[in-house]
């Protein structure tokens, strides 16, 4: 039987048990693994009776230092009762420590296999998926271990790998310090005190937002990143041209969520790579915003603040530049870079309206597969909706089932959206998310058509091997026409 017939057959039947909330535990008796490496990492195996043989490794995403870090072993309650009940195992670790811990975790998730197969036996078929962080986990984990799975699912991953998002998230720092604290104590690189790094940055942002110049500024800065200017997955997107309302979000993606990252998570990075491994030399900033998806509303901010797009822009160019420690950067390419090297199906999914990891990391990694000659095996799909990872367990579970019907027929699936929606419309109950205050609201199917544009700062192994024979003096391709600055010392 294709699993396309069995996939509507098993949403039929779940949709309609989902309505009593109480039928989901008797579904499925389900034998539970637990235990901790050498390393400290603990795990997590999930088992139904009766199993259907496929095992999804799941890879959880950044964790902030300091914070709990259990095991994981998939991203919500409602997907993770979903697969059990139609007998899929599902296993995980914690990884070894919490931050950019992408070098435990490629270690720790091939161990957790190895403790699936001593115990449990070997899967028909092994499916990697994460997401954020456990996105580039998961497409780290098959580029290094390809022979162990069978077929990857990253969400919301940071697919343009560990070089190209810091030396992102560089940029717009490094723009925001040059316009709000030239000269002052906020340190964009080598951070020092994270957490009074932190509260300088946000001080230093409110005061910018409370004022047009600072405003059209902060814009300025937040475009050399691509910030959206969508922030609540409960609330509709601005229209286009409505530029205030577009600032206002993105204010609330750097307040709430990237400022910790760039002006005070980065250091425990820093601390993992033993130096900074970002630059921005050779960036030529003028070149970089004509790329971003933001320019529009910038021009009129600064038209409306009665500033000088042209002259900040100059500014910027002419501000003295960051160069990284090269061991700090040749960690950062081991934990993890991309070569485009896939021989199996991988479905990755994004929102639209992604501030952390923006849906323009999916435009790098589809330019290092098709470099490399693999796009047969690589497709995306998009869902319309703000917020970092923001996806329904519909959506989700569709994700997945199309995956799936790829490993069970040899072919792609329609991927197509309004095939999509009405999969995942089946699953009425499960067609929920999480609005900004962090309640349950409605959320219908979003699949829709969408191409996302050039991510700004990319970085693979061809630039990586470019910037090498040139020592690192020249410019490497991104395989989508543009120059990616080499880290010049």
């Amino acid at each position: 039987m294709r699993f396309m017939t069995r996939r509507n057959t098993l949403i039929f039947i779940l949709s309609v048990l989902l309505i009593s909330v109480a039928a989901i535990p008797a579904m499925a008796a389900t034998t539970t693994l637990t235990g901790t490496f050498a390393d400290g990492a603990t795990y997590v195996i999930e088992v139904p009776s009766p199993w259907n043989g496929t095992l999804l490794l799941y890879s959880h995403g950044y964790v902030v230092p300091g914070s709990a870090n259990p095991a994981r072993d998939v991203g919500d309650p409602a997907t993770h009762d979903f697969l059990l009940a139609n007998g899929f195992a599902l296993a995980g670790s914690s990884y070894a420590h919490t931050g950019w811990a992408i070098q435990e975790a490629l270690f720790d998730q091939i161990e957790v296999l190895d403790v699936f197969n001593a115990q449990v036996g070997t899967p028909q078929r092994t499916i990697a998926w994460g997401h954020s962080l456990g996105g580039i986990i998961t497409a780290g984990l098959i580029q290094r271990d390809p022979n162990r799975f069978d077929a990857a699912l990253p969400m919301c991953g940071v697919l343009s790998g560990g070089v190209a998002t810091w030396n992102q998230a560089l940029d717009s720092a490094f723009a925001f310090k040059t316009f709000f604290n030239f000269g002052g104590p906020l340190q964009v690189v080598d951070i020092t005190n994270p957490l009074g790094n932190l509260g300088l940055a946000e001080a230093l942002l409110a005061a910018a937002n409370s004022a047009p110049q600072g405003r059209a500024r902060l814009a300025l800065a937040n475009a050399l990143g691509d910030l959206p200017g969508w922030f609540d997955p409960g609330s509709p997107e601005p229209a286009p041209n409505d530029f205030e309302a577009q600032a206002d979000n993105q204010f609330l993606w750097a307040q709430q969520v990237d400022f910790p990252f760039i002006f005070a998570f980065r250091a425990e990075l820093e601390f993992r790579a033993g130096g900074n491994p970002s630059w921005n030399t050779g960036v030529d900033y003028r070149k970089q915003f004509e790329h971003s998806v933001n320019k529009a509303e910038v021009k009129a901010l600064y038209r409306k603040a009665g500033l000088n797009l042209e002259h900040d822009l100059d500014m910027l160019n002419k501000a003295a530049r960051i160069a990284a420690d090269p061991n700090a950067v040749d960690y950062l390419e081991q934990n993890i870079i991309f070569n485009g090297d896939i021989d199996f199906p991988v479905l990755s999914m994004h929102t639209s309206g992604d501030g952390l990891v923006s849906n323009q990391n999916e435009n790098a990694y589809r330019d290092v597969v098709d470099e490399a000659g693999n796009q047969r095996f690589l497709r995306q799909i998009f869902v319309h909706r703000a917020g970092h990872c923001s996806f329904s367990p519909a959506e989700t579970i569709t994700a997945l089932g199309a995956l799936l019907q790829r490993l069970d027929t040899g072919f792609w699936p329609n991927l197509q959206p309004g095939a999509l929606n009405a999969e995942a419309g089946v699953l009425g109950p499960l067609n929920i998310t999480q609005n900004a205050a962090g309640q349950i609201v409605p959320a219908g199917p979003s699949f829709f058509r969408f191409h996302p544009a050039q991510f700004e700062r990319p970085f693979d192994t061809f630039d990586a091997a470019h910037c090498a024979r040139n020592h690192g003096d020249g410019h490497g391709s991104d395989g989508g026409g543009g120059n990616v600055p080499c880290n010049v010392p």
